[in-house]
C-alpha cells in the first residue's frame, strides 16, 4: 500500500509535457493577415468570348452528283412529272367492262327473249340464240317454285330434276335434227325462258284453284303457248325450215309435265 501511494503521488506530480495543453493556457482566435487580401480573378478577352459563342460549322458530306441526299427536304420522291403525258394501264376503272357484262348478264337480250316468249307470233332474231344467258331461266324457275310454294306445294326438286332431264333430251334431239352446231347452254336458255307461261299459270293458281274445267283450259292454253314459243326459237336459230311441228310436240310434252305439277 505504501508503494501504491508513492506511485500515485508521483503520477499527479508529473509536470505537463510539451505538446499537452495546460489548464491556464490561452487560445489565439485572431484572423490571419492574409485572409483579407483581394481575390484575383482571371480575365478573358471579348473577342475570344465572342468567337467561342459562334455556332460550330460541321463539314458537309460529299454525295455523288447524280444521287440526291436522303435528308434533302426539297427532293420529291415518287411524284410523276406533270409535263409528261399520262398513260393509263389496261386495268383502270375506266377501261373495265360493267359488272353485268363480266357476269355474262345482258339485260337487253333478256328483255328481247322475254318479249319473244310473250309474243309467239313474232319472228325472233337469230342472234338471241347465240347468247347462252342462264340468269333469266334461273329467275323463272325460282319464281315458278315460289308460286307453287305459296300454293302449299314444295316442288323445287321436281322442277330442277325434270328441267335437267328435259334439257338433256332436247339437246340430243336437236343435235340429230339440226344441221348446225347446237350447244347445251343455248338449249337450257331457250327452254328456261319459255317457262314464263307456266310461271303465270302458277301465279293464277295462288289466287284461284285450277282443278276444274277453267283450270284445264288455262293449262292447255299455257302448254301450247310454251311449245309454240320454244319451237319457233329453235327453228329460227338453227335454220330448221318446216320442222316447227316436229319440235313443238316434244316441247308440249315437257311443259305438260310442269302443268301437271301446277294443277295437282
Amino acid at each position: 500500500m505504501a508503494s501504491y501511494d508513492n506511485d500515485q503521488q508521483n503520477f499527479w506530480n508529473v509536470p505537463p509535457t510539451q505538446g499537452a495543453l495546460s489548464s491556464n493556457q490561452d487560445f489565439n482566435f485572431e484572423m490571419p493577415d492574409q485572409f483579407g487580401q483581394e481575390l484575383n480573378f482571371q480575365t478573358f478577352d471579348a473577342a475570344t468570348t465572342q468567337q467561342s459563342n459562334a455556332p460550330i460549322n460541321y463539314p458537309q458530306p460529299n454525295y455523288p452528283t447524280n444521287q440526291a441526299t436522303f435528308f434533302d427536304p426539297m427532293q420529291s420522291y415518287g411524284q410523276p412529272d406533270i409535263n409528261q403525258p399520262k398513260s393509263y394501264a389496261g386495268n383502270e376503272f375506266e377501261d373495265e367492262p360493267p359488272l353485268l357484262e363480266e357476269l355474262g348478264i345482258n339485260p337487253q337480250h333478256i328483255l328481247m327473249k322475254t318479249l319473244s316468249v310473250l309474243n309467239p307470233f313474232r319472228t325472233p332474231q337469230k342472234e338471241i340464240f347465240d347468247d347462252t344467258d342462264l340468269a333469266g331461266p334461273l329467275v323463272f324457275c325460282m319464281a315458278f317454285g315460289g308460286f307453287l310454294l305459296l300454293s302449299g306445294k314444295v316442288t323445287f326438286s321436281y322442277i330442277y330434276g325434270i328441267g335437267v332431264l328435259g334439257c338433256l333430251a332436247f339437246y340430243c334431239l336437236l343435235t340429230l335434227m339440226a344441221a348446225s352446231n347446237v350447244t347445251l347452254g343455248a338449249v337450257i336458255s331457250v327452254l328456261g325462258y319459255c317457262l314464263l307461261p307456266m310461271v303465270i299459270l302458277s301465279g293464277i293458281n295462288v289466287l284461284i284453284t285450277i282443278q276444274g274445267i277453267i283450270g284445264t283450259v288455262l293449262s292447255c292454253f299455257c302448254i301450247i303457248w310454251c311449245a309454240v314459243s320454244a319451237s319457233k326459237l329453235f327453228v329460227t336459230a338453227l335454220s330448221m325450215d318446216h320442222q316447227q311441228f316436229l319440235v313443238a310436240y316434244p316441247c308440249a310434252l315437257l311443259y305438260g309435265v310442269f302443268a301437271l305439277i301446277t294443277i295437282f
